[in-house]
């Protein structure tokens, strides 16, 4: 792994970590018992995912900042590069580019960083994890799960949360606009808002998938089922809506 690659690896682990850490912990204080914001609401859960890709992109500025599957291979389906560097000028002096196995680096770097956030949260709120609460509470902080279970409507609705995302990830690439990581996390608050109802908006396979799995493994009190059953599809919806958005944003700003 050359030195560029070796620090976008890291840049994506600290910037996913980063995301999960202050995603999963909104969750945690609006859904966990004798928090100081219980009950706050899915508006606040909202705007705390929005503020954690915020921070998470601006955490990873030196890999590119995807923070989850769905852009990597969306910006892959769409040809584009991973990272690109900056000289004096603007001149581009080096990139990261699209391929199958940087991609599964930045796939590697993605899932160990969710892994690490999920346990800093779990960590943050211990003590809250040991109260008494319904064992798909406790899961809920780490992943999403559906209001109305149906793995094929479940899965279109997190292809098309996902689609959005990715699409206006793609698309605002090309464009020339100075908003960033605001416009990102802005986008994020509006699929939670819209779209987010009937799956919880994963939007993101490592958000979901990582954290799953350190439910499954951490010692908490009371958790119950990790639900495997439905662990499929906020991984392979985000990534057929990533598909898609890559090869249709390619396609309408060529």
């Amino acid at each position: 792994m050359d030195s560029l690659m070796m620090q976008a690896f890291w840049s994506e682990i600290l910037g996913t970590a980063t995301l999960i850490l202050l995603g999963a912990g909104v969750v945690a204080n609006v859904i966990l018992p004798k928090t100081k914001g219980f009950n706050g609401g899915w508006l606040l859960i909202n705007f705390g995912w929005g503020l954690a890709v915020f921070a998470g992109v601006f955490t990873a500025y030196k890999s590119g900042a995807h923070l989850n599957p769905a852009v990597t291979i969306g910006l892959f389906s769409a040809d584009m590069p991973f990272y690109s560097v900056t000289g004096p000028g603007g001149a581009v002096t080096a990139t990261i580019e699209p391929t199958v196995s940087n991609m599964f680096m930045y796939f590697a770097a993605e899932m160990i960083g969710a892994f690490i956030g999920a346990v800093l949260a779990f960590l943050a709120y211990k003590k809250h994890f040991d109260l008494e609460a319904p064992g798909a509470t406790k899961l809920a902080v780490f992943s999403t799960g559906p209001e109305v279970r149906s793995y094929a409507w479940n899965f279109i609705t997190e292809v098309i949360a996902t689609f959005v995302l990715v699409f206006f990830v793609v698309v605002s690439g090309m464009t020339p606009s100075g908003l960033g990581p605001l416009s990102v996390a802005l986008v994020v608050v509006a699929i939670g808002a819209s779209l987010g109802g009937p799956t919880g908006y994963a939007i993101n396979p490592a958000r979901d998938l990582a954290p799953r799995i350190a439910h499954a493994i951490l010692p908490i009190k009371g958790k119950g089922s990790s639900d495997w059953a439905y662990s499929w599809v906020p991984v392979a919806g985000p990534l057929v809506g990533g598909v898609l958005a890559g090869l249709l944003g390619a396609t309408y700003s060529a």
